[in-house]
């Protein structure tokens, strides 16, 4: 794809040329997750309370900070029968019931890539196997993960750390943060591999279809760019990737922000953007709006994503009654109520029509 016609004012900066890596921003995953909660807060009276951000960017959380959700790190913060949405990272068995005995309305928005990871952990510890666990210490995915069989797993991120594990008797098996790069995820299995030539690893990789479509776009256009611009926050795992990836292939000049008013204003010739999987669309166009490229914009593209992860079932249930309940309000039996159709609604766009919560 290429565009043109920018005309730069005072806020602009005003690059030659800017090159779009595509796949970027939101992963199937995410949308899910997006669309759950935005159900979640017009299905109930504000609050919303969410165990964790729902995806870790800073812009998605405030959009929905505004409109009334409330992102708690313990469950009991939730007051007794309030509706509570679970992130898109995953958590522990413990929060799960510890949600459900709250009394309240429960969606588990956890990624379905995640959920794999779970199911993997707890069928391979209910075999006596020993887990070696590729993630990020403090991470929600990772604390998630481990928490499924603590006693059976062993979290390292390093080749060095490798090094440092017991001599287990039991069985091995190697599984992965899903947001990890293949760089991360690479040499710390070759060392998992070496110390544990019996190893056992998943005949599907780990590691998110999405992370590696993002950084296979990414690594397309680093060598033609004079710098290159991340969009993502600071606590998302694969737009640090992302990131580090871009100087590792050479970028002179590698940005991660939030938004476009954190752009350097002295950037030149031509810029890459690509957006980590929790960022919005809205954030993209932000920023191209500022570089406003003179000689317009190149859309690369590796890959296509057909993706599609649908919502909870229990929420999917819910929004068809309310949608039934609706039409009989109205002198309608319901029998021609359109099927929820969310797969051709983008949440991007879903984010942008979130209306702020009444002040008290």
């Amino acid at each position: 794809m290429t565009d043109s016609g920018f005309c730069a004012d005072a806020d602009t900066i005003g690059v030659d040329h800017v090159l779009l890596a595509a796949p970027r921003g939101f992963c199937a995953g995410v949308e899910m997750a997006i669309k759950a909660l935005a159900w979640m807060v017009r299905a109930f009276e504000p609050p919303v309370y969410c165990y964790h951000e729902i995806v870790h960017n800073q812009l998605v959380v405030k959009r929905f900070e505004d409109s009334g959700v409330v992102f708690i790190d313990d469950i009991a913060e939730v007051p007794e029968g309030r509706p509570i949405m679970l992130s898109a990272h995953g958590s522990a068995p413990e929060v799960v019931a510890a949600a459900r005995e709250r009394g309240g309305y429960v969606v588990d928005a956890v990624c379905p890539l995640v959920t794999k990871v779970h199911h993997e952990v707890k069928t391979r510890a209910g075999k006596g196997y020993q887990i070696v666990y590729v993630g990020h210490e403090g991470h929600e995915e990772a604390v998630g993960t481990m928490a499924v069989a603590p006693e059976a797993i062993h979290r390292v991120e390093t080749p060095e750390e490798v090094a440092e594990l017991p001599d287990f008797e039991s069985p091995v098996a190697v599984l992965a943060q899903t947001t990890l790069s293949h760089r991360e995820w690479t040499g710390v299995l070759d060392a998992t591999k070496a110390r544990f030539p019996a190893l056992w690893q998943p005949g599907r990789s780990d590691l998110c279809f999405a992370t590696t479509n993002r950084q296979s776009a990414l690594m397309e256009i680093a060598t033609r760019c004079d710098a290159m611009v991340v969009i993502g926050s600071a606590n998302s795992s694969n737009t640090n990737a992302l990131a580090s990836l871009a100087t590792e292939a050479g970028c002179s000049r590698v940005y991660r922000v939030n938004s476009a008013d954190e752009l350097p204003s002295d950037l030149t010739g031509t810029v890459g953007v690509t957006a980590g999987a929790s960022a919005p669309e809205d954030l993209v166009r932000a920023v191209i709006d500022r570089l406003a490229p003179s000689q317009g914009i190149e859309e690369v593209e590796v890959t296509e994503e057909v993706e599609y992860f649908p919502p909870p079932r229990n929420l999917r249930e819910l929004l068809g009654a309310i949608e039934v309940a609706a039409a009989l309000t109205i002198g309608s039996d319901g029998s021609e109520r359109p099927a929820l159709d969310d797969r051709s609604i983008d949440a991007s766009d879903v984010l942008e029509s979130l209306a702020p919560s009444p002040a008290p």
